[in-house]
């Protein structure tokens, strides 16, 4: 199966592979100029992959709306998330540190499950905040939706969401004080919740766009986390009541058309409100697909949801600000993590980065703006280090637990046997070839980087861990 690059024709541009097009629009330079303060909005789509949109995929689902935003702005199509599973993935996007330093290295769950997984029960609010550093220059801050980073189950003593700088917050189980209207039960769904499941990200997209309209005359920065392209996929009353049909291609199908037309719902709400403008919106995914539907979710990458390879971790990333972003380009050649969000959008908008705090992510605000970065420093991941309390879900062809990619090339090793992984993304997006022999010295290199950075956390986490 061929990776399915952006379509030029859909977004309108002729790009190509070594950047942007050489005739598409320049940056406009507005440093100089007055202006408000942008707002921001985080569209943090849960369990998307890069074949789930139809601005990158070869058709077999259609998002109109979600194109539409890809058109309006900046895609890139090297860009990671910080985890291959949900809770890490969102604590690094939170604070642009690599999870495996925030003690955070699977989804979490209840007291037992984290223990066994040595790792925190939620995320530390004296890390770093991006909401935090908004919330310092005087923007009105809100989280809509699932939270995941501490909360639910028998997790009764995590910090309220306020802690980490929201002013104001709604969410889901997984997280400290619930909406009654998502969790009539104590469980992520019921058939007892007045938001029916097919009903959550219309109930979300209500309360963002009540947010905004409340604080229209100020800065605000948002996090919109829908749920429901996470299974179970419930589009329908007559689907509720046919668990079998939870995991099929039609009833993703249904959910993610649905899915589509309520981002369409905001987007033209923030028009109908006049904030559509000077406004930063950022659509990304917090890791791989699952189920993958023979590799159509994620455009023939190779594995998914919990796994190190491409399929779990690269994700589809638009970023659009119509008063200061070119519309219509697509970034094939800048490599871009959810780590370097925090940086970047203190970067555009004026916030400050903590001082003395040792951030993973870099400043690649003028890929934001479209312009071609090259990155300075590695990307690094780890994942299921313990097959037995890993063992959800149990992914085919898993990778090893260590990754680290620096400039094209990407190495997979496990920290407790000689396995050893190279792959080319460039030449090789799939990771169908490993070229580890070739390269002895630059396998070492890298094997060393990722394994110090192992070592090191894993003793500081085991002398701090809550």
């Amino acid at each position: 199966m061929n990776l399915r690059l952006p379509l030029t024709g859909l977004l309108g541009i002729g790009a190509t592979l070594n950047g942007y097009s050489e005739n598409a629009p320049k940056p406009v330079d507005h440093t100089n100029q007055a202006s408000s303060k942008p707002n921001v909005l985080i569209i943090y789509t849960d369990d998307m992959g890069v074949g789930d949109v139809s601005f990158l995929n070869n058709g077999w689902v259609q998002t109109p709306n979600i194109d539409l935003l890809a058109r309006q702005g900046v895609v890139v199509t090297n860009y990671y998330t910080a985890a291959a599973v949900s809770s890490p993935s969102r604590a690094g996007l939170t604070t642009g540190i690599f999870p495996l330093e925030l003690g955070i290295n699977t989804f979490l769950h209840t007291r037992k499950h984290n223990a066994d997984c040595e790792q925190n029960d939620f995320l530390d609010p004296s890390f770093p905040s991006m909401a935090r550093s908004f919330q310092a220059i005087g923007y009105r801050t809100a989280h809509i939706g699932k939270w995941h980073m501490g909360g639910g189950r028998d997790v009764d003593d995590a910090p309220q969401i306020t802690q980490y700088g929201f002013d104001e917050y709604l969410t889901t189980y997984e997280g400290p004080d619930p909406d009654p209207a998502i969790t009539a039960t104590d469980w992520i769904w019921s058939p007892q919740d007045s938001v029916k499941r097919w009903q959550r990200t219309e109930y979300f997209v209500d309360k963002t766009l009540e947010f905004m309209e409340r604080n229209r005359d100020r800065a605000f920065f948002v996090n919109l986390w829908p749920d429901d392209m996470h299974t179970p996929y419930v589009p329908d009353a007559v689907a509720q009541a046919q668990n079998s049909t939870w995991s099929t291609p039609r009833n993703f199908k249904a959910v993610l058309k649905e899915y589509d037309i309520q981002i369409g719902r905001l987007l033209d709400g923030m028009k109908r409100l006049g904030l559509d403008k000077n406004i930063i919106i950022i659509f990304t995914s917090d890791n791989g697909p699952m189920p993958y539907y023979e590799q159509q979710r994620t455009n023939g990458l190779r594995s998914m949801k919990c796994s190190l390879y491409e399929g779990g971790i690269r994700m589809p990333f638009i970023i659009s600000w119509p008063e200061r972003i070119p519309a219509g380009k697509v970034d094939y050649k800048s490599v871009v993590c959810s780590v370097d969000i925090y940086p970047s959008l203190c970067a555009l908008t004026g916030a400050k980065m903590p001082e003395n705090a040792a951030f993973s992510g870099e400043d690649m605000s003028q890929v934001f703006l479209g312009k071609v970065q090259e990155r300075t420093t590695d990307l690094m991941w780890e994942f299921g280090r313990n097959d037995f309390f890993y063992h959800h879900p149990i992914v085919e062809n898993n990778s090893p637990h260590l990754a680290i990619r620096r400039g094209d090339m990407k190495l997979l090793i496990n920290s407790f046997d000689d396995r050893v992984e190279l792959y080319n993304l460039k030449k090789d997006p799939y990771e169908l070839y490993n070229i580890a022999g070739k390269y002895p010295e630059l396998v070492e290199s890298m094997r060393e980087r990722v394994t110090q950075w192992w070592d090191e956390r894993m003793r500081i986490n085991a002398a701090t861990k809550r």
